[in-house]
């Protein structure tokens, strides 16, 4: 299973963004929210992914941020509710403005947002309320920074001998392990090093 993305962004669009990896090019359908995020073509990027296989394809759904990605799948878990449409969603209201909506339990709201109707929104409601209460919010300036921290810790960590993949899982296990949420660049880096005990 795909997990994540590391390589170059080849073309960007609000729906939908090619990323090039290792001479190959995947297509990843996004929301508006990993769009407002995501650097500029043939910029590097991390995205995390979410796979949905069909008879007729293999669909990667793609998101600049783990809040996004558990949305995303706390959405698809509500009855009558696919990846698409949860990405119709997450492009009509930013995950943290739509947990609150689904606590607050405001059925205009979701309906305001296209392809959800009144019973769709009051399922949402009913099947989320308690399961949204539950995760965490990030605001968008953590999010933005979180995400170039990654990017220049994973590139910094490469320079020092890593392979990409050992270079994402240290830094992964070093902001997963780490009380303070605002860690420097610096910080995760050394906290990368003394996990792998370079």
């Amino acid at each position: 299973m795909i997990t994540y993305l590391n390589g170059i962004v080849k073309k960007k669009a609000p729906t939908e963004l090619i990323v090039e990896v290792q001479g190959i090019g995947y297509a990843v359908n996004i929301s508006l929210s990993t769009y407002e995020l995501i650097p500029e073509i043939n910029q590097p990027i991390h995205i995390l992914t979410y796979v949905q296989i069909r008879e007729d394809a293999h669909l990667l759904y793609g998101f600049a941020t783990e809040n996004e990605r558990e949305v995303f799948k706390l959405l698809i878990s509500v009855s009558g509710i696919g990846p698409r449409l949860a990405q119709t969603i997450l492009s009509g209201m930013k995950p943290n403005d739509l947990l609150q909506t689904i606590i607050q339990g405001s059925v205009a709201s979701l309906t305001a947002i296209p392809g959800i109707g009144k019973k769709t929104a009051e399922r949402l409601i009913v099947e989320l309320r308690d399961k949204a209460g539950k995760l965490e919010p990030i605001s968008a300036t953590e999010k933005s920074q979180t995400l170039s921290l990654r990017s220049e810790a994973v590139t910094a960590l490469i320079s020092l001998g890593f392979s990409r993949e050992k270079a994402e899982q240290a830094i992964r296990s070093v902001l997963n392990e780490s009380k303070e949420k605002n860690l420097s660049i610096e910080e995760i880096i050394k906290g990368a090093l003394k996990l792998s005990g370079k």
